[in-house]
């Protein structure tokens, strides 16, 4: 079925649902099937890292299935979720986070990996009330992507956006509707919605409901237009009213928190920056090209440190998204549905294995080591 493009923000019977779809945080049967039901199997893998990926609204117990299911015969295991700006536990002894921070020594937003032991969160207060302001200040980039697309101070945005994407005034005129019901939507239902569920892809995620309607053509050019006004949003974000990387490490570390630079394209300012953290992330699915020469560089690191300073740690991330698992085949994110909980190939690549084994580094030893930091 397709329908003319709509020509008013009239929000309908079928507009709550659809918002109430892509807000709930309940999976049917048919999705939690897709959760506990791993792409791959790896029975010959016994030890399993995974000390960067998202839980985001799935239930752990359905995640702790899916992960048993990948490694039937897994023996060691440090697997700590990272989810963003709110701090999450997957086996009652750990708990970790990805945190959004800034850094002025290089006017950029950095993240941290960061993990505790769940008995050191007894007296995390302020390290929580940083969190919510630092997830609550993130969430404030769909408001702005709104302000974006239907206020006409910012339609500069929306135009230098369209002209990027060759978007005509009719397609336009779309998305804005479109982004305009889902704000009315938002504002209506702000009280109830969990509050990890306010966030940029919303109206993505609401974009994609009309594809019972309208043509995938249709949508596909739509996305791409707000894929490139999310993008322009990103750019001019002031990064400043988040809390300074050193103020965070500080904070973590007066915790007992262990800390990890994530994202491999984040190294050089970081290292440069000399913050305290444990080590850095040298491989995840989005950045595998330095690899063996990030891996190199810590090794070198580590043999100038003075015999007070703790070796860096070189850690590989999969950067799941469980939330992307929950959704229809044909709506999921290829690239990002593709990533699997504990599966980092480079640990078996023939070549970065040689490199890995230069840095004395496995991941028998990095759990053996950075567990040892946490306590």
């Amino acid at each position: 079925m397709t329908r003319p493009l709509p020509v008013n923000s009239e929000i309908t019977d079928w507009d709550q649902d659809a918002f109430r779809e892509i807000t709930s945080t309940l999976l049917n049967a048919e999705q939690m099937e897709r959760i506990i039901s791993p792409a791959q199997v790896f029975p010959n893998l016994d030890t399993v890292v995974a000390l960067h990926w998202h839980a985001e609204f799935v239930p752990m117990e359905l995640i702790r299935r899916r992960i048993n299911s990948t490694f039937p015969n897994k023996k060691r295991e440090l697997i700590i979720p990272t989810d963003h700006n709110l701090l999450r536990t997957y086996d009652g002894e750990y708990s970790g986070v990805e945190v959004d921070c800034y850094s002025p020594e290089f006017n950029r937003k950095v993240q941290l990996l960061i993990h505790f032991k769940n008995e050191k969160l007894e007296h995390a207060a302020a390290f929580r009330a940083m969190l919510d302001h630092t997830h609550n200040y993130r969430s404030s980039q769909l408001f702005e992507l709104f302000d974006s697309i239907l206020d006409p101070r910012w339609d500069f945005r929306l135009r230098d956006a369209a002209r990027a994407t060759g978007a005509d005034e009719d397609l336009m005129t779309f998305v804005q509707i479109i982004a305009k019901k889902l704000r009315t939507l938002l504002f209506e239902n702000m009280d109830r919605l969990p509050r990890d569920q306010v966030k940029n892809r919303l109206l993505a995620n609401y974009c994609d409901q009309l594809r019972e309607f309208y043509d995938d053509r249709i949508i596909n050019r739509a996305q791409y237009l707000i894929q490139m006004v999310k993008r322009v949003v990103k750019r001019n974000f002031n990064h400043q009213y988040f809390y300074e990387t050193r103020e965070i490490i500080e904070e973590a570390r007066a915790l007992g928190g262990g800390i990890v630079i994530p994202h491999p394209e984040q190294f050089w300012p970081v290292l440069l920056a000399d913050y305290d953290v444990d080590g850095y992330e040298v491989w995840n699915p989005q950045s595998q090209e330095y690899t063996e020469f990030l891996i190199n560089v810590v090794a070198r690191q580590n043999k100038s440190r003075s015999r007070e300073q703790r070796p860096l740690l070189i850690f590989l991330g999969d950067d799941t998204h469980m939330g992307e698992k929950s959704k229809p085949p044909e709506h999921q994110n290829k690239e990002k549905s593709a990533r699997q909980i504990g599966v980092q190939t480079a640990w078996d690549d023939i070549a970065i294995t040689k490199s890995l084994c230069a840095a004395n580094m496995d991941r028998n030893k990095l759990i053996d080591e950075y567990s040892s930091r946490l306590g």
